[in-house]
């Protein structure tokens, strides 16, 4: 295989649990220390596997895209956007980019509202030589202990209980996924599924369907409220620079911890109190308040004592 693999973003959601966060933007293009959750995903994949070209398929607020990304690239990487009017789910997004598809490579897919930093080039180095029609990357732990997977043989044997409902080893799917181009035959051409059924009907098939441990680093679904303010304390590593954009207004006697994230534009009140929470580009918070895990969103306003709301 050669340094050639593609990437499927999947941008399509409609970040439901994330409202009203996700109002008037995709979930990927939320911002998290002051850049859209998607960047994290293309760095990763960037850094990891020199991926230089990458598809997102879009629904919800696909327009948003076009401004975050004008130019359609991002850090040198091309970018496409292909957009979905019904939502096709997984497999159907899958099947609705198959011109763009490789022939002769595996590509990698991976869930746009994720931020992890485990090592992907393990993970592909993995898939490649095993010979897998797919390789699903897992964790031992997680909120949804899903995939029954056989550790001795390297197989993934149940999805959902769908299967082996007696298997008891589970782990949870991170949402990343290696695929040959084998496995398209079991992507069924014009319907709206998820990839589970796909791999559902290729285990049934006899087929390989592997899974590869990668319990290293830190890894979040960024699909609620709670882990996109944790996010905040797991991303607090890198410089100030990062966190507080030099173009926010803040007031000199304003206080705020060393996590929480200030947007360009943004503008901070004389006295107000900021812990653990995101203000976004261009929001205002207002003298005196005191901010507990809030979110404060582009061009809202946000004053008094507030805890753990969305403005």
């Amino acid at each position: 295989m050669g340094d050639t693999m593609k990437a499927f973003i999947l941008g399509a959601g409609l970040g439901t649990r994330l409202r009203p966060l996700t109002e008037h933007l995709p979930k990927p293009l939320v911002p998290v220390m002051n850049r859209p959750l998607i960047t994290y995903a293309f760095d990763h994949l960037i850094d990891d596997l020199g991926i230089s070209d990458f598809l997102v398929n879009t629904h919800h607020c696909p327009e948003a895209y076009a401004t975050a990304f004008p130019d359609q690239t991002y850090r040198g990487a091309s970018l496409q956007f292909r957009h979905e009017p019904v939502l096709l789910d997984t497999a159907g997004g899958i099947d609705n980019i198959r011109d763009w598809l490789p022939d002769d490579e595996s590509f990698v897919v991976y869930n746009g509202d994720i931020l992890t930093d485990l090592s992907l080039t393990r993970a592909k180095e993995h898939h490649v030589n095993s010979g897998n029609l797919a390789t699903l990357v897992l964790r031992s732990t997680g909120d949804e202990l899903r995939v029954g997977y056989d550790q001795s043989t390297g197989k993934v044997v149940d999805l959902r209980g769908a299967l082996r409902p007696d298997w008891k080893k589970r782990f949870q799917f991170t949402g990343i996924y290696f695929v040959s181009p084998e496995f398209l035959k079991y992507i069924r051409p014009g319907k709206i599924e998820s990839v589970v059924l796909s791999f559902l009907a290729a285990i049934e098939a006899g087929e390989s369907i592997g899974g590869f441990l990668s319990d290293e680093g830190d890894w979040s679904d960024l699909g609620e409220r709670e882990s996109y303010l944790n996010a905040l304390t797991m991303l607090n590593r890198g410089k100030d620079e990062d966190r507080i954009s030099s173009a926010a207004m803040i007031d000199p006697a304003a206080t705020m911890d060393a996590v929480s994230s200030i947007g360009a534009g943004a503008v901070i009140g004389e006295g107000a109190e900021i812990h653990e929470s995101a203000i976004w580009e261009g929001a205002t918070v207002l003298p005196g308040s005191r901010l507990d895990r809030v979110v404060v969103r582009s061009g809202q306003v946000a004053g008094g004592n507030l805890s753990n709301c969305d403005i």
